[in-house]
């Protein structure tokens, strides 16, 4: 009797392995999900996405290319090396350079503080982490401004000086490298620490061995995107920076003061080459952070 099912069982169509999935209990539908459901439904989620990637990112891109080159090569590199331009240049990159390093350390140490200490109040300074990304940029110039201005209640007069414009940028961008850092903190198996404390490790050695190569790549992410929020911030240096040619003047400074006089293909060439330098070090810091986790994968 076996036999004479068996070979009915092959002529319906059913493979060996069809049949072993069969006595598992896996239906046939699971086991061999329809083609043709995948092969129609990606190219339309990738269709639907590259549009619109095209419409917010690639269009506007391709826009304002077209706009910077109206005068042709020779054009686009007079606006950009013309003294208003490279002093707006030196100006972003000096207090983006430092207001970075400033939010790598005291990020990092805040995000250490929220992860690793308990106290009260810790729910409360968490959420006000992320301040800055509710506040509209206009208005935390005028906080800026409130607090730091010639009528200080605190005795600190920042208007109109590089330091005014590093801490609006510090503000903005600090919560950038906490969010980064604290996922990986949290994440972090504190079984490494203790092993090296056993073994006599200082605590300074044991971040530096131990705990750093796992939080760098967050760092440099952190580091990458401050960065260039700084390069290309406005709303929050409007009124405590002023806009001072050569000592607070920033490049969107610039850029807004050449749009006013109608100069908008030099406006172009001003944020091609913001834009140019954000992505660099955007793509620099990511391939170094991969290379960091990479290796660190690898060692352990």
């Amino acid at each position: 009797m076996y036999l004479s099912t068996a070979p009915a069982t092959i002529d319906a169509g059913v493979s060996g392995r069809d049949f072993r999935q069969a006595a598992a209990g896996i239906p046939a539908t699971a086991a061999h999900p329809p083609a043709s459901g995948r092969s129609m439904v990606t190219p339309l989620r990738i269709g639907v996405t590259t549009l619109w990637l095209s419409v917010i990112v690639l269009l506007p891109l391709a826009a304002i290319v077209w706009q910077a080159g109206g005068r042709g090569w020779q054009g686009f590199w007079l606006a950009i090396t013309s003294h208003a331009a490279m002093e707006s240049f030196r100006v972003t990159l000096t207090s983006a350079v430092l207001v970075t390093a400033l939010d790598v350390v005291f990020g990092l140490a805040t995000a250490w503080v929220l992860v690793r200490d308990a106290f009260v109040g810790k729910g409360l300074i968490d959420a006000l982490i992320d301040l800055p990304f509710a506040l509209p940029t206009i208005v935390t110039s005028l906080v800026m401004l409130a607090l730091y201005g010639n009528a200080s209640p605190v005795g600190i007069h920042l208007q109109h000086t590089p330091a005014g414009v590093v801490m609006a940028l510090a503000f903005v961008t600090l919560p950038l490298v906490v969010r980064a850092v604290q996922p990986v903190l949290l994440e972090l198996d504190r079984d490494a620490e203790e092993a090296a404390a056993s073994l006599g490790a200082t605590r300074l050695t044991t971040f530096r061995l131990v705990l750093l190569p796992s939080l760098r790549p967050a760092l440099l992410t952190g580091a990458g995107l401050a960065f260039s929020r700084c390069v290309g911030e406005f709303g929050s240096v409007v009124t405590i920076g002023g806009a001072v040619p050569g000592r607070t003047e920033v490049s969107s400074q610039w850029i807004r003061a050449l749009i006013e006089t109608d100069d908008r293909t030099s406006a172009a060439a001003i944020s091609i080459v913001l834009l140019a330098i954000s992505f660099a070090v955007l793509v620099l810091l990511r391939t170094v952070g991969g290379r960091a986790a990479k290796r660190e994968e690898e060692d352990g």
